[in-house]
C-alpha cells in the first residue's frame, strides 16, 4: 500500500530497456520496409531532422550544468544516435529517415535547466528524464513535441505553476511530474485529456477536485500529498471502466466517501488514508469486485464496516485503522491482511480509549449533501 511518507522513486514508467526494445522494432520494420541500411548510415551530415536533434541535444548538453556520471561526455559529433540516452527510429511519416524517437536520461542526477531548442526534438514520442536535479520550468517550446506519448519529468526541482503547455500536447497518455515544487491551481482540464495514467503528486498543488475529474479515462490517478480542498465528486462513478488504482492520501480532502467510489468496478487499489473523510464507508463499495488493497486509515470514518466489503474476493489488504468504527464483521478477519487498530471496536486489541469513543460518537454527525460535501449538521 502506499503509506503517508510516500517513497521518492523512479515511475512505473516502461523502462529504458523495453523503450530501446520498442524503438529497435519500429527501426527493423522500417528496415524491411526500404529504410537506408548502415553502409548509407544517416547522420546529422545527411540527414535535417539529425541535424535539428543535434541542435536540440547539444543546447541541452550546455544548459546541464552537472553530470556526475558523466552521461552527456559522449554527446559529441554528427551521429546523435549514438549518444547516450538517445534513442532513434523510422520517422512516422517517412519509413526511410531516421529521427529521434526517445530522449531517457532517468536516474542520471544531471542539474540544470531546460532549453527551449527541446522543442525542436519534434518526433520525440518518449521523454524521461525523472531522477534529476533539472530546475525552472518547462520550455515554451514544449507543445512543438506533437508526437509525445509519455513525459516523465519526476523527482526533480522543477518549479512554477502547473505545466500548461501538458494541456498542448495532442498525443501524451502518461504524464508524470511528482515530487517536484510545483505550485497554484492545478487546470480542470487536465482531467478531459486522453491519459492513461496521471502523477502528480508530492508536489505543492493547492485546489479543489474539479466536477470533470470523472472525465479522465485514466487507468492510474495519483493525487498523493498535495493540498486539496472540497469532495471527492459524484464525476468519479464516470470512472468505472477504466480507473484501476486511484491514491488520493495525505490531501486535505474534507468530505464523505460517496456512493459512486463504489461503482469504480476496474479498480484494484484504492487509498484515501490521512484525510479528513467523515460519515460511513457505503455499502456500494461491496460491488468493487476486482478490488485488492483498501486503506481508508487516519481519517473520521465510523459505523460499521459493511460486511460485502470484507467478502470481496480480491481482497488482500484492508487498513482502517486510526478511524471510529464500532463493529466489524467476523470476516473482515479472514482477510490475508487487515489493521483495525485505534477504532472502538468492542473486544479488539489496540482500541481507542473509552471516554475518547463516546465523546466522537456524541458529537453531531455529519450531513453529507448529494455531492458528498459536507453540509450544516444535524443537531
Amino acid at each position: 500500500m502506499a503509506m503517508h511518507g510516500m517513497r521518492r522513486k523512479a515511475s512505473p514508467a516502461p523502462s529504458a530497456a523495453a523503450v530501446v526494445l520498442a524503438l529497435v522494432l519500429l527501426a527493423a520494420a522500417a528496415a524491411v520496409s526500404g529504410q537506408p541500411q548502415p553502409g548509407n548510415k544517416q547522420t546529422a551530415a545527411n540527414n535535417p531532422r539529425l541535424q535539428r536533434a543535434y541542435v536540440a541535444l547539444q543546447a541541452l548538453k550546455r544548459a546541464i550544468t552537472e553530470d556526475p556520471k558523466n552521461l552527456t561526455r559522449g554527446w559529441c559529433g554528427p551521429d546523435v544516435c549514438a549518444y547516450f540516452g538517445v534513442f532513434c527510429a523510422a520517422a512516422p511519416d517517412d519509413p526511410h529517415a531516421l529521427t529521434v524517437a526517445g530522449l531517457d536520461l532517468n536516474h542520471g542526477d544531471l542539474a540544470g535547466t531546460f532549453p527551449e531548442e527541446l522543442g525542436m526534438l519534434s518526433d520525440l514520442a518518449l521523454l524521461h528524464l525523472n531522477s534529476n536535479r533539472f530546475a525552472g520550468g518547462l520550455p515554451e517550446s514544449l507543445p512543438k513535441l506533437h508526437l509525445l506519448h509519455e513525459l516523465d519529468i519526476s523527482n526533480n526541482r522543477l518549479s512554477g505553476g502547473f505545466p500548461q503547455h501538458i494541456l498542448c500536447l495532442p498525443n501524451v497518455k502518461y504524464v508524470d511530474i511528482r515530487f517536484n515544487n510545483f505550485c497554484g491551481p492545478v487546470p480542470p482540464a487536465i482531467f478531459d485529456k486522453p491519459l492513461d495514467a496521471l502523477f502528480l503528486n508530492d508536489n505543492h498543488f493547492d485546489f479543489e477536485l474539479p466536477e470533470n475529474f470523472g472525465n479522465s479515462p485514466a487507468s492510474v490517478v495519483v493525487l498523493a500529498n498535495l493540498r486539496l480542498r472540497g469532495c471527492i465528486p459524484q464525476s468519479v462513478g464516470r470512472m468505472a471502466g477504466t480507473l484501476n488504482e486511484l491514491v488520493i492520501l495525505n490531501a486535505g480532502l474534507r468530505s464523505c466517501i460517496p456512493q459512486e467510489v463504489g461503482w469504480l468496478r476496474e479498480l484494484t487499489v484504492l487509498d484515501l488514508s490521512f484525510n479528513q473523510l467523515q460519515g460511513m464507508l457505503p455499502e456500494s463499495m461491496a460491488g468493487m469486485h476486482k478490488l485488492e488493497q483498501l486503506d481508508v486509515a487516519h481519517n473520521e470514518l465510523w459505523g460499521h464496516i459493511p460486511e460485502g466489503i470484507c467478502a470481496l474476493p480480491s481482497l488482500r489488504n484492508f487498513t482502517y485503522s486510526y478511524n471510529y468504527f464500532c463493529t466489524e464483521p467476523q470476516r473482515c478477519l479472514d482477510i490475508r491482511r487487515i489493521d483495525d487498530r485505534q477504532n472502538c471496536i468492542a473486544g479488539r486489541p489496540d482500541q481507542r480509549p473509552g471516554d475518547q469513543c463516546l465523546a466522537f460518537l456524541h458529537r453531531p454527525p455529519p450531513r453529507c449533501d448529494e455531492h458528498g460535501c459536507f453540509g450544516p449538521p444535524h443537531y
